[in-house]
């Protein structure tokens, strides 16, 4: 039996703490913003809007002649990416590193958004970034939280790696 305490509780915590946060910034949006609203916060670089998109990432696919597909689509490629990031999480799911956190971020606001996807059709959007003249498409909650998890990977794939180290702590757990 291996008694290496799981991190995975703590990890399913993160990916809640996420789907709870996105959830409740989208909800008071929705109450409090109209429909293509906004409100400034940074005027010229940061704005809380109202936006919601039935398409993928930068309203990828938003205008398509077939929108159910499209819905239909998303929600069955998010809940199999889902499913193969919880499972990545169980089996490494017995330490905190970059990759478990980057897991459990993904995790979160995959099921963020998908949630809605089923609910209500769509996705809202509501961070508006302006840099110059540059304007970054709306995104939410949930949308950080993947982009930052998918970050955090690119980040530990590219740090070295100490064998060493890791075999030492393993046989410190055992």
């Amino acid at each position: 039996m291996n008694s290496t305490p799981r991190r995975l509780p703590w990890l399913l915590l993160i990916s809640a703490l996420v789907i709870l946060t996105d959830h409740l910034s989208k909800t008071w949006v929705t109450a409090h913003i109209h429909l293509g609203g906004a409100i400034p916060i940074l005027p010229g670089f940061l704005r809380i809007t109202h936006w919601t998109n039935e398409g993928a990432a930068f309203s990828l696919f938003a205008d398509s002649a077939s929108p159910s597909m499209v819905r239909w689509g998303l929600i069955g490629f998010s809940l199999f990416a889902a499913l193969a990031v919880f499972v990545a999480m169980f089996h490494l799911g017995s330490r905190f590193t970059l990759t478990t956190v980057a897991l459990a971020l993904i995790f979160g606001g995959a099921l963020g958004n998908v949630h809605d996807r089923i609910a209500y059709g769509s996705v809202v959007d509501f961070i508006e970034i302006h840099i110059f003249r540059y304007h970054w498409p709306d995104f939410n909650v949930a949308d950080s939280a993947i982009v930052s998890g998918a970050c955090l990977l690119l980040l530990d794939s590219l740090l070295p790696k100490n064998d060493d180290k890791e075999d030492e702590e393993d046989g410190e757990e055992q």
